[in-house]
């Protein structure tokens, strides 16, 4: 008997160590204090008492864990912070519970910890992340004001991070509130003064954003990141607001790079290309040995689609040895292959040795390949470029697929995806890819089932909606839900133009060619591309405009002679291609 208690003892003196160690499985950051202070402290100052329902709750949580049911281990860990009030496991039972999705559970457990460690970053951060996530800005307010005040040092940081941890909380008025109050005690930190201006401007108040990019400037005037900001909030309150912020400060701080590049973008914007070119040959006498800066006049160059300054400057920051080369020669292939100088965009592109630009380069130089000797060398080729994990794995099965339908075979290409998820079924990025082939060889039943599954996995994929939804409407099908559809993408990607022309056109399709002119040249306005034209130009010819329309479809063939839908519907409206 003396023999079975003492081998009790040591069992029980295990699992008190197991336990009171469980914090070393979390995931979360650990607060760095093996046990809080002050009130908290005396509330565990000695070891909890192993009693059999804290046995219990022990075992069953960890044979939950190893089983995967995490609802039950949440529970249990829950179950043993009430009872031993130790921070460790209450953080524990807060990591737990997260993975979980138990957010009710995750709630008493972050509230708990952060009672018994009040000075605990790593409580209060769980705590905004929970609140945030659940939409309950309430919640939020008391955590984060304690973040604010816990490390002083790192409190500018902490109201520039402000925004993005918010950014997904739809209500965004009510965001800025919420910052603007946490802001009101730092009224000489310029950074809760930009916290406040970003909150503005997502909130649509530009005046707002304006007066408080202001004030941190104010307060910091020369703080570049600041001063960009303020430039293009100006921007949109009028080009003359904007182009005296922009001379001022730049006559202040002459070497403010980043400002006269988003100046020289404003100009070029706005058509001001002698003021441009001023800007550009500004910077550049500036920074003459600055690969950064040639870099940064190149790319610029290039989104002006001046072709030629911009293999100057790429080549120049090549020569200056920008360090990341990679970078400058992939936008330098682009260049070269925008300018029909195939051999020297290929060269270009085998210049791309490793980083992210290393699979989109040499993808580029399959399809020039495909060109020059046809589809098998080419698809030889993106079959053997070596790849690190699954994502560009089925980077490299899309580009494939996107080879094979340019080519018009469009059975190949969804065979090749139809295979792959087969096998993978949860490569769910693909079934946007399987779906744009299925319907191009008459699948509309797997068009529509990849679709819908794809929307049902990614709420947020404004492309499935409106694909789903043009489907339905090129139909002729389910127009009430197609109209549905597309108004989903808009609302999740309310600038797309292609998004904006299925609008128009589902609008058309359900007998309002009105409202359809309205989005379609919305989005012919925004995107001249060669499908847009064609729906714009149908829906003029059938109003009555035939001369406009016949004009929109002429300056669309003439920089695409071969798209199929433009000829397609210039042959049926006009009977002749």
């Amino acid at each position: 008997m003396l023999k079975a208690n003492y081998k009790m003892n040591v069992i029980l003196t295990t699992l008190l160590a197991l336990l009171l160690g469980v914090a070393g499985c979390t995931q979360l950051p650990k607060t760095g204090n093996q046990f809080a202070s002050g009130e908290a402290a005396s509330n565990h100052a000695a070891e909890p008492e192993l009693t059999e329902d804290l046995l219990f709750n022990f075992m069953l949580g960890e044979i939950a864990l190893q089983r995967d049911q995490s609802d039950v281990a949440a529970e249990s860990f829950i179950q043993m912070a009430r009872e031993t009030r130790d921070p460790r496991i209450a953080e524990h039972a807060t990591d737990i519970a997260l993975r979980a999705r138990r957010f009710d559970e995750a709630e008493e457990a972050i509230g708990l910890w952060a009672a018994l460690e009040p000075d605990s970053m790593h409580a209060h951060q769980a705590a905004v992340a929970l609140f945030v996530a659940t939409g309950e800005l309430d919640k939020v307010r008391v955590h984060a004001e304690r973040l604010l005040v816990l490390e002083p040092e790192t409190t500018d940081k902490a109201f520039m991070q402000l925004n993005k941890l918010l950014s997904n909380h739809a209500d965004k008025n009510a965001v800025l509130k919420l910052i603007q109050q946490l802001a009101a005690p730092y009224p000489d930190l310029p950074e809760a003064h930009f916290a406040v201006s970003q909150a503005a401007w997502v909130d649509k108040q530009p005046k707002l954003a304006a007066q408080a990019m202001q004030q941190a400037l104010e307060l910091r005037p020369a703080w570049e990141v600041a001063a960009v900001h303020q430039g293009r909030i100006l921007q949109n309150l009028g080009k003359d607001k904007a182009t005296s912020f922009y001379e001022q400060y730049l006559g202040q701080f002459p070497q403010a790079n980043d400002v006269r590049i988003a100046y020289i973008r404003m100009l070029m914007d706005e058509q001001e290309f002698d003021q441009g070119r001023e800007q550009f040959q500004k910077l550049e006498q500036a920074n003459p040995s600055n690969p950064d800066i040639a870099l940064a006049i190149g790319l610029l160059s290039a989104e002006l689609e001046d072709l030629d300054n911009a293999e100057k400057y790429f080549t120049r920051a090549i020569q200056l040895g920008i360090e990341d080369k990679n970078a400058v020669y992939f936008n330098l292939g682009r260049v070269y292959e925008l300018s029909q100088r195939d051999a020297e965009a290929m060269q270009a592109y085998q210049q791309v040795e490793y980083g992210e630009r290393y699979i989109p380069a040499h993808v580029r130089y399959a399809f020039l390949l495909s060109k020059q000797q046809g589809i098998a060398p080419a698809r030889k080729y993106l079959q053997a470029i070596p790849v690190t994990d699954a994502r560009q794995r089925n980077q490299l099965l899309m580009s494939e697929a996107q080879l094979l339908r340019e080519h018009d075979d469009f059975q190949g290409a969804y065979d090749l995806l139809d295979a792959y998820l087969q096998k993978h079924p949860d490569r769910v990025e693909l079934l946007y890819d399987r779906a744009l082939a299925a319907d191009k060889i008459g699948k509309q039943d797997v068009l529509e089932r990849d679709l819908r599954k794809l929307i049902q996995l990614k709420p947020d994929n404004a492309h499935a909606y409106n694909a789903l939804g043009y489907s339905l409407a090129e139909r002729g099908e389910q127009l009430p839900e197609a109209l549905v559809l597309i108004k989903k993408a808009v609302e999740l990607s309310p600038d797309d133009p292609y998004i904006l022309d299925s609008l128009g056109w589902v609008y058309y399709r359900m007998g309002d060619p009105k409202k359809g002119i309205k989005y379609v040249k919305l989005a012919f306005d925004t995107r001249s591309d060669p499908e847009i034209a064609a729906h714009y130009g149908e829906l003029l010819w059938i109003s009555g405009a035939r001369q406009d329309a016949e004009k929109i479809w002429q300056i669309a063939l003439e920089k695409h002679p071969d798209n199929e839908l433009l000829l397609e519907t210039i042959q049926r409206l006009m009977g002749r291609p």
